[in-house]
């Protein structure tokens, strides 16, 4: 996994191209996803989700995705969980305090940003993770957020 996720971000700019001919297609099935309603579909969307991210981002599940906004490297896989840079103990050679054979996080995030077209994104301030999101889609989630149709109840995923 270490590798196929150094990888996708060594190539992050091809990713955030593919993502960004997905994210419409999901939303226009928005009329499609309330027909069925959101938590019927959950589940299955879910599944896929999980897979894809996990088989190449190392995906966590955190239902609160940001590889746009960090180089195509998910911060979940910090030792530490840091959101929003990396922590004070990022040794010299760019490697982990936590996992010295691991290269931070946020060194890929860094890199992996100055490749893609937006990733000036890496400088925003992110949202503390919210714990009751964690194994639900976020695909789902930006669906209802772009379609409008997204309230503080749906923001909220109960089926895990």
């Amino acid at each position: 996994m270490y590798r196929v996720r150094r990888w996708v971000v060594r190539h992050s700019r091809v990713f955030e191209m593919i993502y960004r001919r997905f994210e419409p297609v999901l939303v226009k099935l928005a009329p499609v996803w309330r027909r069925l309603g959101h938590e019927r579909v959950e589940a299955p969307v879910r599944m896929v989700e999980k897979a894809a991210k996990e088989a190449l981002f190392d995906c966590r599940m955190c239902g609160q995705c940001i590889l746009s906004a960090t180089g195509m490297s998910c911060p979940m896989n910090c030792p530490k969980t840091m959101r929003n840079g990396p922590c004070g103990g990022v040794r010299a050679d760019g490697h982990c305090e936590v996992k010295p054979d691991m290269v931070c996080v946020w060194v890929d995030a860094w890199e992996g940003s100055r490749r893609m077209k937006q990733g000036d994104l890496i400088h925003a301030v992110q949202l503390p993770v919210d714990h009751r999101l964690t194994g639900s889609s976020s695909w789902l989630r930006v669906v209802r957020q772009q379609d409008g149709s997204s309230s503080s109840t749906a923001n909220r995923e109960t089926t895990r």
